[in-house]
């Protein structure tokens, strides 16, 4: 039997720090705004073009640190939940070394650092970056 150790080394304990957000795919993203703000009361984060294809509409619950991305079906922004790391260098080296298929770090000038990751069972999440608050 395969120990929780054996299975989760050290090294990527204690890297992921928290939630961001959840991702839904959708069919309409201006139809699904309109419900989560119109409807359900949600605050809305943001809503842009990142680039062409890539529509990032972002909402949450009054008050709530976690947010939801409603991301386009066909888009080309990865649909899964997303966690900030204070490492991105460190976590993709730990998660990659720990099994999981892991992608290529990205640094973009509209994003924190990143990278998409897949555990065991080919759930696909995202890693962000977080800034220091210092």
């Amino acid at each position: 039997m395969t120990t929780h150790d054996e299975r989760h080394p050290a090294a990527v304990r204690g890297l992921i720090t928290r939630l961001h957000s959840v991702s839904v795919a959708v069919t309409d993203q201006d139809a699904a705004k309109r419900l989560y703000v119109d409807e359900l009361g949600f605050q809305l984060r943001q809503d842009e073009v990142l680039w062409p294809g890539a529509r990032m509409v972002e909402v949450a619950a009054p008050g709530s640190t976690s947010s939801l991305l409603l991301l386009s079906a066909d888009g080309q922004i990865p649909i899964g939940p997303r966690f900030f790391t204070t490492d991105i260098e460190a976590a993709h080296r730990a998660l990659r070394e720990a099994g999981c298929d892991v992608g290529e770090l990205l640094r973009m000038e509209i994003a924190p650092p990143m990278f998409a990751f897949a555990d065991r069972d080919g759930n696909v999440m995202i890693l962000l970056e977080e800034e220091s608050s210092e």
